[in-house]
């Protein structure tokens, strides 16, 4: 197989939540959700996977996670600075927030010369959702590509979140739009939105697929984004607004994939807890062995 590399975005706090969610142990050993991801990468055919992090929390990564995959995998480290901008621009004196996903990936922009994937590292994908991206470059795929999952698959019990709903028409993406506090209780699914929702719409959890041509976009997308909400504290430069644009001018394409695997994550503290049943049950049915190590 040709090479193909996992990118793991895991700079982010947490505010709903409270913590450094993505060190979380969820698994029967302390497993955290990045453990399995690499375990499903790696039995998926991925060789290399670069975290994008935090300088302040690489030791932890370390210890934690990296150690424990040394000679399975390719590891590398990318840190995402809110001081890492394109000269001529400055980052405003009170801004603590990252610049969001689509700067978390430039972070990559000198580590990666292949194919790459990328997931959210607090998220729970399944492996079905990694082999099935990675059978797509596998086979000579040449164009952008997200996994999709199903609405009803990824809503938390404990509260409202977000979700990128997607437009697909002949296998491609054609939009994506966010949708905000999207819940599910005895009423059915609503949302702030104006949108009907079911739970059979596609959805994007930040599962995406690319090549380098990415990186070239990304630079001069990040320039305009911080030409006009640079100044501001709580922008954010996301991969879904880039991925809208790309389509829009018909820069790019992005290959629809559908996954057949319930999402799950932690968004919120109450959450933790039906992670760590979902994956008793998984291990139970023999997906995962009791320990991962």
């Amino acid at each position: 197989m040709n090479n193909i590399t996992l990118l793991v975005m895991a700079a982010g706090m947490g505010s709903r939540y409270g913590g450094l969610k993505q060190l979380d142990q969820v698994g029967a050993n302390g497993e955290t959700i990045i453990d399995y991801s690499l375990f499903d990468a790696i039995k998926s055919g991925f060789n290399k996977v670069v975290f994008v992090i935090r300088k302040e929390f690489e030791n932890e990564f370390r210890s934690q996670i990296t150690n424990k995959f040394a000679g399975k995998i390719e590891i590398e480290f990318a840190f995402q600075d809110i001081k890492d901008l394109p000269k001529g621009y400055s980052c405003p004196t009170d801004r603590i927030k990252p610049w969001g996903t689509g700067h978390a990936i430039l972070a990559t922009r000198n580590m990666i010369n292949e194919p790459f994937v990328v997931i959210n590292g607090d998220d729970f994908y399944g492996l079905k959702s990694f082999e099935v991206i990675a059978d797509y470059y596998r086979n000579g795929g040449k164009a952008f590509s997200m996994v999709a999952f199903q609405l009803d698959n990824t809503l938390s019990e404990f509260g409202g979140v977000s979700r990128g709903l997607c437009v697909v028409k002949n296998q491609f993406l054609d939009n994506v739009t966010e949708i905000e506090n999207i819940k599910n209780d005895k009423a059915g699914i609503s949302s702030d939105s104006k949108y009907i929702l079911k739970g059979t719409e596609p959805v994007s959890m930040n599962m995406w697929g690319f090549t380098p041509d990415l990186f070239h976009y990304l630079r001069t997308l990040f320039i305009d984004f911080l030409s006009s909400k640079g100044k501001e504290t709580k922008s954010e430069y996301l991969i879904p607004t880039v991925i809208n644009h790309l389509i829009n001018n018909n820069l790019q394409k992005v290959k629809v994939l559908n996954s057949s695997e319930s999402w799950f994550g932690v968004t919120y503290q109450e959450d933790k807890r039906i992670v760590k049943k979902k994956i008793q049950k998984l291990i139970a049915d023999g997906v995962y062995p009791v320990s991962l190590f």
